[in-house]
């Protein structure tokens, strides 16, 4: 149904309704005194052709199936680096089906959703006290739309000084996204070659009248932090720019440390990653982003806003960069963000930090000596391994594929790209000390199996429907299926 209050269209049983508010003044319900208009004969079909047909049992029976031969975080231990899977606690998906919240509609006026804005703003309130931000906008659609919402900010806020600063520096060790959101913005990306951290000194070396920004990922996607931050983003400012930090890995720091804490200027939040909302699948995402006091004229709107005990969408914001999506984001995914902040409280989240990096850490400490640690700072909520010391001319696919067999998902393969043959390990906070020790005994058993029988790894997987598939093959050559 069309948002009340505008030309829209209800479809219902092959019935087309029309209902309008000619003033434009308010909102209105749908009028019911609109005769009925029936869609055109040839529009109107009594069957799909071919369509099969199946008893219920039939169709029940197929989607059950086909659920069990899914994976998912639900399902078992899905230790993703980066991407970080983490576990859905089901009191936020039941949250985010109570009536009132989920079939509230964004177009409903301020004085009649002053629960759900209510809500908004307390989740704004929380990330900001959770980041060390005063400014938050929670409409980003995903981690890379915040990113993009960041960078523009700070494209609008050296706009207003006058400046046309043409470069952002990445380290290597930066999260993937961050060179493409640069340069969607228009901006000459500068690499930094790190060993393993960010040095102040690469940084100095590379500032210069043109740098717009400084992308950063703390921790970055080896896993470890980077130590020298405050002087890194003193440098930068002294040099007339801005820091953005990734906050994909906010789930190490979470209670422990607060980013805007440490000069950093921009950073967005990944709700999928540090606050539980679900990840994949295709569904929405949310991204939030926090700013400097500086920047908070330039987010964009809507914001919601309090006054006296009354909340709503302010849109007057002149020096805002705009709407970055519809309406005011994903309502949904901060419902369940919401929910989970306020069921674990500020001990709680901090707990959850401290256990996501004592399990990645308990993993490196299981593993290490078996299979190659490229760097050896003291890891946090995930731990890079690489192929190195794999025997029998075995990699990382073949060990990815081999642990199928064992029953878990593989971890992250191939990334971070400064590591050859890279293994990012990330068990997150919620599973068992049962489970990780089960996941580092297969891990240890594919690695002895690589010495004594290589060729278990090259086949794998064998357990599962699907064999080893020719991957490189496919992508060289797809068989695209409407082509004969």
């Amino acid at each position: 149904m069309k948002s009340l209050g505008t030309q829209g269209l209800i479809l219902n049983e092959k019935l087309l309704f029309e209902h309008s508010d000619p003033g434009r003044k308010g909102y209105s319900l749908p009028r019911l005194d609109v005769p009925p208009v029936r869609l055109p004969d040839a529009l109107v079909r009594e069957e799909v052709p071919g369509f099969p047909e199946l008893s219920e049992v039939d169709v029940v029976r197929h989607f059950t199936r086909l659920s069990t031969w899914n994976y998912g975080v639900d399902s078992g231990f899905y230790p993703l680096g980066s991407c970080t899977m983490k576990y859905n606690p089901k009191v936020n998906e039941v949250a985010a089906r109570t009536p009132g919240m989920a079939a509230a509609h964004p177009s409903i006026p301020d004085h009649l959703s002053q629960g759900a804005l209510a809500l908004m703003h307390d989740l704004q309130q929380a990330l900001a006290e959770i980041s060390g931000f005063p400014a938050v906008t929670l409409q980003p659609a995903a981690g890379a739309h915040g990113e993009l919402a960041g960078m523009l900010m700070i494209r609008a806020w050296h706009e207003a000084q006058g400046n046309s600063r043409k470069k952002v520096l990445i380290p290597d060790t930066a999260h993937g996204t961050n060179p493409a959101t640069a340069a969607l913005c228009g901006y000459e990306v500068v690499p930094i070659v790190s060993d393993g951290v960010l040095s102040a000194a690469a940084v100095a070396a590379a500032m210069d009248g043109e740098v717009a920004a400084l992308m950063i990922t703390n921790p970055n996607t080896l896993g470890l932090f980077e130590a020298q931050i405050k002087e890194i983003c003193q440098i930068v400012h002294e040099g007339g720019g801005l820091v953005y930090c990734d906050g994909a890995n906010l789930n190490a720091l979470m209670g422990i440390a607060r980013p805007g804490d440490m000069g950093i200027d921009v950073m967005h939040f990944n709700l999928h990653k540090t606050f539980a909302t679900p990840h994949g699948g295709g569904g929405p995402g949310s991204g939030p982003v926090g700013v400097t006091a500086a920047l908070a004229p330039f987010l964009p709107v809507p914001v919601v806003v309090e006054e006296q005990g009354i909340y709503r969408l302010e849109v007057d914001r002149p020096r805002s960069i705009g709407r970055m999506k519809a309406f005011a984001g994903h309502f949904g995914i901060m419902l369940r963000a919401w929910a989970y902040i306020r069921s674990m409280g500020g001990e709680g989240l901090k707990r959850a930090s401290e256990m996501a990096v004592l399990n990645a850490n308990y993993i490196r400490a299981r593993l290490e000596g078996t299979y190659h640690l490229p760097y050896t700072a003291r890891s946090l909520h995930e731990v890079v391994f690489s192929d190195r010391d794999l025997g029998g001319n075995c990699h990382t696919l073949d060990l990815a594929k081999r642990l199928i067999d064992y029953g878990y998902h593989p971890p992250t393969i191939y990334f971070p790209l400064v590591v050859k043959g890279a293994i990012m390990i990330e068990p997150t906070e919620t599973e068992s000390k049962e489970v990780i020790d089960e996941f580092c005994d297969a891990m240890l058993a594919i690695a002895a199996e690589a010495g004594a029988s290589p060729e278990l790894l090259h086949q794998a997987p064998k357990k599962t429907r699907v064999g080893r598939m020719d991957e490189t093959g496919a992508a060289r050559k797809p068989r695209l299926k409407w082509e004969k």
